[in-house]
């Protein structure tokens, strides 16, 4: 692809032309050029886009489609439009499909479903035999055929064990272990964080200590092990604590937390609406204060908008029975936009590629290009029509969202809102 970028503000702190306005020439997917003028001479596409910012191109650690098995709910072909539409450029797909991603055949199965794409598509393989915490999967073929983590998407790992087992073997050839943040034995049936406001509700409650205590056991476990672990949705201001003085004894920890956890909290759940019931639940304005402090200081390693599509057979039911999770990613720049400095906002959607084995690429001449088009300033009401998901089930519904998404371009080719 041959492309002339006009007047693009660069947001990219590791490029020589880092917050500058300027033109860039981009032949056969790589940049050959930016200057603050650059003369079309050989009639190449051009993009003129209001208030253009140009970023390298977003990451998220955490994302559901349905397919295999589920394609009611999402498919892997416009599960990858959707995020290009969203500005992802990368993106780490769960292992919670049907069958689940637990062999090299499943993982070479979503590599070939998302080849000649424009967004990267990075697949995270079951880290115990079909997900039911009793056997470790194939790490290491899966590994060889692709996948660039491993874990049980929303399922602890109860045995500690296995958890030992899993950092000691995945540590022998580099793979990433995550472990979710939740003692089913201390959670049980609850739907909602437990607080006034589930009391008041009448709805069962998940305290803050099943999150904490399943935190602080993997941490003494990794400690042991002298592993690598990443723990995906932290909710919590416990959490935060834990896992900073963790990374001050120098273990070799990661974390992420779910977008929406930022922005609401429990008490959006007053009208039993269920496209706020998520796993770990909204906490409380006190846990979301923490959580921003620990992505200030880095603590928190990224953000994810740990989208989940759900068919609205599995939301439009009671709250008690309704699945958790919400889709996040055509919201996740707005949302994120409207709480940090868009420094910041481009920093976080941008962290985790590294420990995720992913590579970046810089916006400067030589490299390839891998960008996302952005206009930081625009304001909208999210609504359903900016949803390109197939199912709908977002909370972020009627929520005003700061920026606006134009689109990617990575794999020299291009996907434009």
């Amino acid at each position: 692809m041959n492309l002339l970028i006009k007047s693009a503000i660069i947001i990219d702190p590791k490029s020589d032309f880092h917050n500058k306005k300027v033109d860039i020439l981009i032949e056969k997917g790589i940049i050959s050029n930016i200057a603050n003028q650059i003369k079309n001479t050989n009639n190449h596409k051009e993009i003129t886009l209001e208030n253009l910012h140009v970023s390298q191109g977003w990451f998220d650690s955490s994302v559901s489609f349905g397919e295999p098995g589920y394609e009611e709910r999402e498919t892997i072909a416009n599960g990858l439009n959707t995020a290009a539409k969203s500005g992802f450029t990368d993106i780490a797909v769960n292992a919670n499909t049907n069958p689940i991603i637990c062999t090299n055949t499943d993982v070479a199965f979503l590599k070939s479903k998302a080849e000649k794409h424009a967004v990267d598509l990075h697949p995270i393989g079951a880290l115990t035999q079909q997900s039911n915490g009793n056997h470790l999967a194939e790490l290491y073929d899966m590994h060889n055929a692709g996948a660039v983590a491993f874990a049980d998407y929303q399922k602890p790992i109860r045995n500690p064990n296995l958890m030992i087992i899993a950092l000691q073997y995945a540590s022998n050839f580099g793979g990433l272990v995550c472990s979710f943040p939740q003692d089913q034995t201390i959670s049980g049936k609850g739907v909602m964080n437990e607080n006034v406001t589930s009391t008041t509700l009448g709805l069962k409650g998940i305290p803050n200590l099943a999150e904490e205590l399943q935190i602080a056991r993997d941490l003494f476990i990794l400690e042991y092990t002298d592993g690598t672990l990443h723990i995906p949705t932290i909710s919590t201001a416990k959490s935060v604590e834990l896992i900073r003085d963790a990374k001050n004894k120098k273990l070799n920890v990661s974390c992420s937390v779910a977008i929406h956890n930022l922005i609401f909290t429990d008490e959006n759940l007053n009208d039993f609406d269920t496209s706020f019931k998520v796993s770990p639940p909204l906490r409380t304005q006190n846990d979301i204060d923490a959580l921003i402090i620990g992505l200030k200081d880095g603590t928190i390693d990224m953000v994810t908008s740990d989208h989940n599509p759900l068919n609205i057979e599995l939301k439009k039911v009671e709250f008690d029975f309704a699945a958790f999770g919400t889709i996040g990613l055509e919201s996740a720049f707005g949302a994120l936009n409207s709480i940090f400095t868009l420094k910041k906002t481009i920093d976080l959607l941008t962290k985790g590629k590294e420990r995720f084995g992913v590579e970046t690429s810089t916006i400067n001449i030589g490299n390839k290009l891998n960008i996302t088009l952005f206009n930081p300033d625009n304001t909208s009401v999210f609504s359903i029509k900016d949803i390109s998901s197939k199912s709908k089930n977002s909370m972020f519904l009627d929520t005003k969202l700061y920026g606006k998404v134009y689109g990617i371009y990575n794999n020299n080719k291009e996907i434009l809102n």
